[in-house]
């Protein structure tokens, strides 16, 4: 006869009368966009946190307006089969606290937003609920073109914004109104393997490969901050390893450190596609045309992410990556699609 003795664990009580273990038990939110420059940061984000030991349970608040067929939705199943997703219409201007807890029916220590654009609807909402559960920590993904700049670059975090912009709006609500322990990170321009926003990259290769020139704004020394969507995930993640100083700081620019400039980032992409390059630069006063990036100097530092959140810096670099980047444009038709390049015959005078 076998016989059986029970076993009784007893956990230590902490303040409030929760036991460590309980407290070690965090749940992430990760409320994501339908798609677009930040399309690919929930995804990556949830990669990152499923290797995190604070964070034991992941759901993305999927807005349910997404191309599910498309990237990264199309792997969500396969890439993150343990991450619990709820989909939403996440542009119902009409949204409350109550409607999106009764799609999520339970509350979440950890909630990072990168879907809002404004204090409205479902970005209420979301600030809303954070403060009735008494979120640990809400994370915003705003953006670094709220900026108005001066002449110091990169952008300090000290930059001054634009009030009106809807980011300034839902940071001040988080942060002010609310009162919650909130941080707000400014990224600018994100690539990636998964992405569903090509455009900057792709704006070069399809020049060089059908030998046309590649209208540049003078000087063509400006820098731009080309970041991985995975780097950013782990700008976003990095909250975890001081919260308290995430929190002190509150505002965050997001992006390499691996700065390129314009001229650059054309000498790259024509040694990765092999072919020749013509860079005509224009005059600043003949506009954009459809040039990618702004006619001046714009763009910003991770140090304080670096020197407050020990954040490690980028793993990737845009010149290791244009490898793959240049077989997923060719993948997607890319050397094949019609364009037209009458815009930049206008700024070719």
């Amino acid at each position: 006869m076998v016989s059986f003795q029970k076993v009784i664990v007893v956990l230590p009580l902490l303040a409030g009368g929760a036991s460590a273990f309980s407290l070690s038990m965090s749940s992430a939110l990760i409320v994501q966009n339908k798609g677009g420059g930040h399309g690919e940061l929930g995804f990556q984000l949830a990669k990152n946190l499923q290797s995190n030991p604070k964070i034991t349970s992941i759901t993305i608040l999927q807005d349910s307006a997404c191309d599910g067929a498309k990237e990264p939705f199309a792997s969500y199943a396969s890439e993150i089969p343990n991450v619990n997703i709820v989909k939403a219409d996440l542009a119902d201007e009409s949204m409350t606290a109550a409607d999106m807890q009764s799609l999520l029916k339970q509350p979440y220590d950890y909630v990072w937003d990168n879907a809002s654009k404004g204090a409205a609807g479902a970005g209420k909402a979301v600030i809303d609920c954070a403060k009735e559960w008494n979120s640990k920590l809400l994370t915003y993904v705003s953006s670094a073109g709220i900026y108005q700049p001066n002449d110091v670059f990169p952008m300090p975090e000290t930059t001054p914004t634009k009030e009106s912009a809807g980011q300034v709006q839902y940071e001040n609500y988080a942060a002010i109104e609310s009162g919650l322990p909130f941080v707000s990170f400014r990224p600018q321009y994100i690539y990636g393997e998964k992405s569903n926003k090509w455009d900057y990259i792709d704006w070069y290769f399809d020049r060089l490969v059908r030998g046309q020139p590649i209208p540049i704004p003078a000087p063509g020394t400006q820098k731009v901050s080309l970041t991985n969507s995975a780097d950013v995930a782990s700008l976003l993640a990095s909250v975890l390893n001081d919260e308290a100083a995430a929190v002190e700081q509150t505002f965050f620019n997001c992006g390499t450190s691996d700065l390129c400039e314009y001229d650059e980032v054309a000498k790259m992409c024509a040694e990765v596609a092999g072919t020749e390059l013509n860079i005509q630069h224009y005059d600043v006063a003949l506009g954009k045309a459809k040039f990618p990036f702004r006619l001046t100097d714009f763009y910003v530092s991770p140090d304080l992410a670096k020197s407050k959140l020990g954040w490690e810096g980028p793993k990737h670099s845009l010149k290791d990556d244009l490898k793959w980047y240049f077989e997923s444009y060719k993948t997607r038709g890319g050397m094949t699609k019609d364009i037209s390049f009458d815009k930049d015959k206008e700024v070719l005078v």
